[in-house]
């Protein structure tokens, strides 16, 4: 029993030994920088054309039965081919151009089914497939170009190369990283005829900075001598300043006695003088308060008394102004109200006389009126009682003037009132000051002038003639009439 369980045992770790020997036989891993290119069944990859009959795995492992299907690797690693190609450029001038490509194959599966297809048993001749495709295309490049375009710009030129290569490395399933155009020979010389003009004016342009620095630096020699030259200058300046002042210190201590003295005597005249100047200003100071402020005083005193006098004789000519002005005043006032109170008198004695005429007149004319039929009588009778009147008059004219005179003015009062506001008729407005004397002064003015009857009343009367006749055609019951009146206009 024992050993049969032995047996089994040892046939199941046989069996198990076998197991991960076929395992791995039949699993097949892909590296990450190559492809696992499985043949030998029916396979349809992803992107793949149908019928391929090859499956590709990259960074995984899977199961192949030995025998039945066959695995081969493609690299993945980058790969690096030199250029080496003889050109002509498009002015027909032949050059080499050096440069390196460096390439791989693509990481999709469509690059590497690709490659697989052309380069899985040749993947030695792959750089040499890749130089032959890059050497066709740069000579065609080239020579579209000139050698000028070829310098200054190798971009272009290897931009339009991978340019152009870029479909036929597509077709080859490589993908390029990197192109360099390292040299341009040019076993003719052009480049090198190219660069001498430039060259010249480089080599130009140094020997002027060579001559331009031995200037300078010429200049800078120059300049450094005549500093030189002045620091010795200078210092001998200062060497022989140094000197003097040696010499004038030696002839200063020598006549630092003399000088002292000299000094001694000086500061005693010095204070001498002072004396005498303090000594005249307090004799100055004595004659201001002996003379000079006792005159002052004096002067003052008589300049406030006269001006005191001027004063009070300036007050009593005020006052006395004054006392006239105030005296005048009155005057004027009590001859005013004197001449309303003659006035008032006057007329009243007139409105008196009026009235004893009016009486009279009204008797006659009924006595006239009585008589009716006497009328030539009566008329007789007057003119006989006139003619008597006159005698009457011209008797009393000859012994009381002035009483006639009144009995004329009292008659012909309101004419002569009259006359004197006439005055007044062309005034609008009239502004009165001081009140109610104001007012009595207009009012005596106006009669003053209504008044110039009086004097024209005496001149009618001297003119008369012995018989009572009146001269001129004036009547004597009434005055002449006054000249007419110019009308004054009043300001306000």
């Amino acid at each position: 029993m024992p050993m049969i369980v032995g047996v089994v045992a040892g046939v199941a770790v046989a069996a198990i030994a076998v197991l991960i020997g076929l395992f791995k036989l039949m699993w097949r891993v892909a590296e990450p920088n190559e492809a696992l290119i499985i043949s030998g069944s029916n396979h349809k990859t992803e992107g793949l054309e149908a019928g391929m009959g090859f499956r590709i795995v990259t960074g995984r492992g899977t199961l192949v039965l030995p025998g039945v299907q066959a695995v081969r690797k493609l690299s993945l690693d980058l790969n690096e081919t030199e250029l080496h190609v003889d050109c002509v450029t498009h002015q027909g001038i032949p050059l080499k151009v050096r440069g390196v490509v460096i390439f791989k194959v693509g990481d999709d599966f469509v690059s590497i089914a690709n490659a697989g297809r052309r380069f899985l048993d040749q993947q030695k001749l792959m750089s040499e497939r890749v130089h032959n495709v890059f050497a066709g295309h740069l000579r065609s490049i080239v020579g579209g170009l000139t050698v000028e375009d070829m310098i200054r710009d190798r971009e272009k030129l290897t931009g339009q190369t991978r340019a152009a290569c870029g479909t036929e490395m597509e077709k080859l399933g490589l993908i390029v990283d990197s192109l360099q155009i390292h040299e341009i020979e040019d076993p003719t010389g052009y480049i090198q005829n190219l660069a001498m003009p430039h060259a010249a004016a480089v080599q130009r342009d140094a020997r002027i900075a060579q001559a331009e620095a031995n200037r300078l630096a010429t200049e800078a020699e120059q300049q450094s001598f005549a500093r030189m030259a002045q620091a010795t200058r200078d210092s001998e300046i200062l060497q022989a300043g140094y000197q003097a002042e040696r010499d004038k210190a030696g002839a200063k201590a020598r006549q630092a006695g003399p000088l002292a003295d000299a000094a001694a005597r000086q500061e005693v005249v010095v204070q001498e003088t002072r004396v005498a100047e303090l000594e005249a200003h307090r004799r100055e100071q004595q004659l201001q308060a002996d003379v000079r402020k006792p005159a002052d005083a004096k002067a003052y005193e008589k300049r406030t008394l006269a001006e005191a006098e001027r004063d009070a004789r300036i007050s009593g000519a005020e006052a006395k102004a004054k006392e006239t002005e105030l005296a005048a005043a009155a005057e004027a006032t009590r001859v005013k109200t004197a001449a309303m109170a003659e006035a008032e008198a006057t007329k009243a004695r007139g409105t008196a006389m009026a009235a004893s005429t009016r009486a009279t007149g009204e008797a006659e004319a009924a006595s006239a009126q009585a008589r009716g039929l006497a009328e030539a009588e009566a008329a007789k009778a007057k003119g006989l009682a006139e003619a008597e009147a006159i005698k009457a008059r011209a008797a009393a004219l000859a012994e009381n003037q002035e009483a006639v005179v009144a009995q004329q003015l009292a008659e012909n009062w309101p004419e002569i009132v009259k006359a004197g506001a006439s005055a007044f008729g062309n005034v609008d407005n009239m502004v009165v000051l001081n009140g109610a004397d104001g007012m009595a002064d207009m009012l005596a003015k106006a009669l003053t002038m209504g008044g110039t009857g009086l004097g024209l009343a005496r001149q009618l009367l001297a003119s008369m003639n012995q018989n009572g006749q009146p001269t001129n055609g004036t009547s004597l019951n009434g005055v002449a009439a006054p000249p007419p009146v110019q009308k004054v206009p009043v300001q306000e």
